[in-house]
């Protein structure tokens, strides 16, 4: 007999295409990315994109505290970033939350930034404007921006949710084609994941 646990994460755990042809607003790869602006982070500072041109990379990640999976991926994002750190490399990771639950809010995302002793920004998009603009969909989801900022790859971090049984990188891969200011060989996987809580609105 299923759990409602189990069911939660059943639904949860979904696969969407990487592109929504049907959607001309949808941005697509190739297209610059919509950025954000002024998003309160876990050091309680404002965060927007143009803060980030010194980067030629930036891999932004929607992200939250309440679905397992990106749980699961935490570790593999510390890791990213201390890769970029220690090869000099012109890359950043910045982790955004637009889950519209309690357990996502911004004091619980500062406990978990500092409980895992995260190395990139995390920020809140209270408005959920963020996800909306990028059409993210699910948790986790990722999106590589080059120095232009346009979107060159976006989807799941890598071939598989088990860390220990992954092949394939396509974020880190998306990331060093950037950096060459090439494009990569696959530019959109779909990606896995919870859904994003969006808030209903009231009619």
């Amino acid at each position: 007999m299923l759990t409602r646990t189990t069911v939660f994460l059943l639904a949860s755990f979904l696969t969407v295409p990487a592109v929504t042809a049907q959607n001309p607003d949808v941005p697509k790869v190739g297209d610059v990315a919509p950025g954000w602006k002024q998003l309160t982070g876990t050091d309680d500072k404002p965060h927007s994109l143009d803060d980030l041109a010194y980067f030629d990379a930036v891999v932004v990640c929607f992200t939250c505290n309440s679905c397992p999976y990106s749980v699961d991926y935490e570790d593999r994002l510390i890791a990213l970033q201390k890769k970029f750190t220690d090869q000099n490399a012109k890359a950043a990771i910045v982790a955004i939350n637009s889950n519209g639950v309690p357990a996502d809010d911004l004091d619980r995302m500062k406990q978990r930034a500092a409980e895992k002793k995260f190395n990139f920004a995390y920020l809140k998009d209270e408005s959920q404007d963020v996800a909306k603009a990028f059409d993210a969909i699910y948790t986790p989801e990722f999106y590589v921006l080059n120095r232009h900022r346009r979107i060159i790859y976006r989807g799941a971090m890598d071939d598989t949710t088990k860390a220990d049984d992954v092949k394939v990188k396509y974020v880190e891969l998306a990331v060093d084609a950037a950096l060459r200011n090439k494009m990569p060989e696959v530019t959109a996987v779909g990606a896995r994941g919870c859904a994003i809580r969006f808030k209903r609105k009231r009619r």
